[in-house]
C-alpha cells in the first residue's frame, strides 16, 4: 500500500484564524483510493518550516500533497521551496503566463508583475488546471516520489484534486487494481459513544473489516474498509457487516457513501412530488442554503424567509403578538405559528420553521444559549422538537439546520403528508 503525507501551509492555520478543512478532505480522498495517510503537518508561511516539512514528508511517504502558498505574494513560498527540496529548477512557462494574462483581461484588470511567479514550473511537472482561481497546481514525480501542490482555497483545492489529481494518481500508482472495498454509513441523531455501544460486538468481531467512526458536525460516519485477495469476497464480507450495523442503528441512518442530508431530502421530496418552504430565525437562511446548494432544487423548494425580529415574524408570517409576548420568540408556540405562516404564504405541502438562541449572548436561566425549537410538517400534521445544543454560535446554527433536514427526512419517509 502506498503511503502519503499531507502538508498544510499558511500562518492563518497556525493562529487559528482559518480552520484546516483541506487536510481532512485530502486524507479522506487518499484513503478512498487505497493510499495510507501516515502523517500531516501544518506550518506557517516560513521558508525554514516549509522546507523541513517537505524533507520529513519525502523521507516517510511515496506521495506528498500540500495545500496553500501558491499565490503571487512574497509569503507564498510552497512551490519554490518544494522544488528546492526536490532539486529541480523552475522556469517561466509561456502558456501559463498567457493563461494568467487572459484571466485578468476577462476581469478588465492589468496583471500585476508579481503574478508571474505563478507561471513558473520545473520541467517535467504536470500543471494542474485551476478553474476557479489563478494558481495552477503542480504534480511532479521524481525518484519514484510524487509531490502534489494544490491551492489553499477549499473550493479550488477540492475541484483540482477531484478532476486533476485523482486520474494521475490512478495512472501512476496503479490504484485501480486495489482490492480494497469501502462503504460509509451515515448517521444523524446519535453520538459516537452511543453508536459504539450499540455495535460493540460487531466491532469486536469485524472479520477483517476495519470500522472507523468519524464525527462530522452532528453526524457520524461509520466507515467500513476491507482488503482481501478476492474483491468479491471483500464485498460480501463488508455488506454482511454493513447489514448488521443497519439493523442496530436503524432509523438514525440517513444514507450512505455519497449521500448528504440535503441530497436525501431532495430525493424523497422529488419522489413524493412535495414542495418545501422554510421559515428561519436563528439559522439566518442556513437551512435554505443547504437545500439550494444542490442543483435543481427549484423543483421541490418554493423558497424561504428569514424572520429574525419579532416584527418580521408578525408582519411576514402572521405570528400573533400575544404568542410572542406570552411565550417568547423562542418557544414551541412561536415555532408552530412560524410554520403555519410559511405554509400559508407559500402554498407548499411541507415546511420547516426554526427559532432559537444561537449565542453567545441572549440566553437566560430558563432559555439558555443553544435552546432551539424546530417545527416540521404540514398545516394538518406537524411536530415541534425542542433541542438544547452545545457549542458556539456556528455549531448551534449548523446543528439546528441539520436537525430540521433530518426531521423533514423522517416525515417524508413516514408518508403521512
Amino acid at each position: 500500500m502506498k503511503k502519503a503525507y499531507v502538508i498544510s501551509t499558511g500562518t492563518e492555520l497556525i493562529t487559528g484564524e482559518t480552520l484546516d478543512t483541506n487536510s481532512v478532505y485530502i486524507s479522506e480522498k487518499l484513503t478512498d483510493l487505497g493510499i495510507k495517510v501516515i502523517g500531516k503537518s501544518t506550518v506557517g508561511d516560513t521558508r525554514e518550516f516549509i522546507y523541513n516539512a517537505f524533507v520529513d514528508a519525502l523521507e516517510q511517504a511515496d506521495i506528498v500533497v500540500s495545500t496553500g502558498g501558491l499565490g503571487p505574494t512574497t509569503d507564498d513560498l510552497t512551490k519554490e521551496v518544494a522544488c528546492e527540496v526536490m532539486d529541480v529548477k523552475m522556469e517561466l512557462i509561456d502558456e501559463e503566463l498567457e493563461r494568467l494574462k487572459e484571466f485578468f483581461a476577462r476581469r478588465n484588470r492589468e496583471m500585476p508583475e508579481c503574478n508571474k511567479k505563478q507561471a513558473m514550473f520545473p520541467k517535467g511537472a504536470v500543471r494542474l488546471k485551476n478553474y476557479k482561481g489563478t494558481a495552477s497546481g503542480m504534480y511532479l514525480i521524481k525518484d519514484g516520489k510524487a509531490v502534489i501542490l494544490l491551492p489553499g482555497p477549499p473550493a479550488e483545492m477540492s475541484s483540482m484534486f477531484d478532476n486533476e489529481v485523482i486520474p494521475l494518481l490512478k495512472r501512476d500508482f496503479s490504484l485501480s487494481i486495489s482490492k480494497a472495498v469501502q462503504k460509509t454509513i451515515k448517521v444523524f441523531g446519535l453520538g459516537e459513544s452511543q453508536i459504539e455501544e450499540k455495535m460493540a460486538d460487531i466491532i469486536n468481531n469485524s472479520r477483517g473489516v476495519n470500522i472507523a467512526l468519524l464525527a462530522r458536525q452532528g453526524e457520524v460516519y461509520i466507515k467500513l474498509t476491507v482488503e482481501n485477495e478476492s474483491g468479491e469476497d471483500s464485498e460480501k464480507i463488508l455488506e454482511e457487516i454493513a447489514g448488521e450495523i443497519e439493523e442496530r442503528i436503524g432509523e438514525y441512518i440517513y444514507g450512505f457513501t455519497d449521500d448528504t442530508l440535503s441530497s436525501v431530502v431532495a430525493k424523497l421530496a422529488r419522489k413524493r412530488n412535495i414542495n418545501l418552504a422554510f421559515a428561519e430565525s436563528c439559522t439566518g437562511g442556513l437551512l435554505a442554503k443547504m437545500i439550494t446548494d444542490l442543483p435543481g432544487s427549484s423543483e421541490y423548494f418554493w423558497g424561504g424567509v428569514v424572520t429574525y425580529s419579532n416584527e418580521a415574524k408578525e408582519k411576514i408570517l402572521g405570528v400573533k403578538s400575544q404568542t410572542l409576548s406570552t411565550y417568547g420568540a423562542v418557544s414551541e408556540e412561536t415555532a408552530r405559528e412560524m410554520l403555519k405562516g410559511i405554509l400559508e404564504l407559500s402554498g407548499a405541502q411541507m415546511g420547516a420553521a426554526i427559532t432559537g438562541i444561537a449565542g453567545p449572548g441572549g440566553g437566560s436561566e430558563k432559555k439558555p444559549v443553544g435552546l432551539v425549537y424546530i417545527a416540521v410538517g404540514s398545516l394538518e400534521r406537524n411536530v415541534v422538537k425542542k433541542m438544547n445544543f452545545a457549542g458556539d454560535r456556528e455549531i448551534v446554527r449548523i446543528l439546528s439546520a441539520k436537525t430540521a433536514l433530518d426531521l423533514i427526512r423522517r416525515e417524508l419517509l413516514r408518508g403521512e403528508i
